[in-house]
């Protein structure tokens, strides 16, 4: 029987805490992890946690993932349910978080990136991430002033992508272009005569994906970039930002399958 923390002075869990802050996860370089799809998914891509907490009252339900992470190296301890509920942030709690290191996904070699400009809503990073990993991407970038991508929620709707694609956080569009090099850049836009099928991208690429709200800020007047829409039925003028970048991933990655069969 695993251990039980009853106090909230408890250092194991003060660190916890202090991961759901940004200020705390950049001086830890350390994520909180919540549910077990997560943890699981930190282990297979090999960032296995160094400490797992669990609602003491639902043990046996959560024992496949407990000791999983035990195999994996994690030190794992029962914790009362207020402090638990004290740690989640999703409406219906799933018993468990963990600390886990924090990723560092060497870049592909592809010539294949997204740049994220201005984009806010965490649920919507998360799911450009997942897609961007799923679609096979070398790389992607964050502008100044995008939300937090190790924040809880953007984890959760990232589905394990954070372990899984290079996520680079850019100072300026200097260091950007010094990442991308000689890479295309394309521009999603809702108002844009070239449509998304048009372009060639077995070629280094490097897609702009701005907010759904106002676009992007920093690449909006960014030289040489080809603004590229997808076409809209029965008069719709736009799509979530993230599903427009999933499906213009999808056919990026449908083109390069094409030419490049594996």
């Amino acid at each position: 029987m695993a251990p039980t923390i009853t106090s909230a002075a408890n250092p194991r869990y003060k660190l916890a805490r202090a991961l759901l802050t940004r200020r705390g996860r950049q001086k830890h370089r350390r994520l909180l992890l919540e549910g077990p799809r997560l943890i699981q998914d930190s282990i297979s891509a090999g960032y296995p946690p160094a400490l797992v907490l669990f609602d003491e009252d639902a043990a046996s339900v959560l024992a496949p993932v407990l000791t999983e992470a035990a195999a994996a190296g994690a030190e794992v301890l029962g914790l009362k349910s207020a402090l638990l509920a004290s740690l989640c942030q999703t409406v219906t709690p799933q018993g468990v978080v963990a600390v886990a290191p924090w990723p560092e996904v060497a870049p592909g070699q592809e010539g294949w990136s997204v740049i994220v400009d201005g984009m806010q809503d965490p649920g919507n990073l998360g799911t450009l991430l997942r897609s961007a990993a799923a679609a096979g991407l070398d790389q992607v970038i964050l502008l100044p002033g995008v939300t937090d991508p190790w924040a809880p929620k953007v984890l959760r709707a990232g589905m394990g992508a954070h372990f899984r694609v290079a996520i680079r956080m850019a100072r300026d569009l200097a260091q950007v272009e010094a990442w991308i090099g000689p890479a295309q850049r394309l521009l999603a836009a809702a108002t844009a005569a070239d449509l998304y099928t048009d372009v060639d991208w077995t070629q280094p690429s490097a897609l702009v994906i701005g907010s759904e709200a106002e676009g992007p800020r920093l690449t909006a007047s960014w030289p040489r970039v080809r603004p590229i829409a997808i076409p809209m039925a029965r008069g719709m003028e736009s799509l979530n930002a993230a599903v427009a970048g999933s499906v213009i991933l999808f056919e990026a990655q449908r083109q390069r399958r094409a030419r490049y069969p594996s």
